[in-house]
């Protein structure tokens, strides 16, 4: 089965990779299992962001970079305009990643 990495950049998964690598360490964990605990993670997240999240956004900026590699996109984009149904915000570079969440379950 194919995973991606997706959310263990952002705090909540540098904070438990962090953790993991303690108790790696520490000998309360073997590296196996961190790597599972780590592999249940991004499911979990993927499945809660397509159960539970409703709102839209779009997104209007001028486009610096893109790729496509082994199937996810990346996008950089600067001075970025996000608008949601009760607000906008303008954001000077952001990066977005996105993939196919039908790969996760291949």
């Amino acid at each position: 089965m194919a995973t991606f990495e997706l959310y263990r950049r952002s705090t909540i998964g540098m904070c438990l990779t962090e953790t993991l690598d303690e108790m790696v360490s520490s000998g309360i964990l073997s590296p196996e299992l961190a790597i599972q605990v780590l592999v249940q993670f991004d499911k979990s997240m993927t499945e809660a962001l397509e159960s539970q999240v409703k709102s839209k956004v779009s997104i209007k900026g001028h486009l610096h970079t893109y790729r496509f590699c082994d199937n996810v996109w990346t996008f950089i984009l600067q001075d970025a305009l996000f608008k949601g149904d009760e607000c906008q915000e303008t954001v000077g570079r952001v990066k977005i990643v996105a993939c196919d969440s039908k790969l996760l379950t291949q």
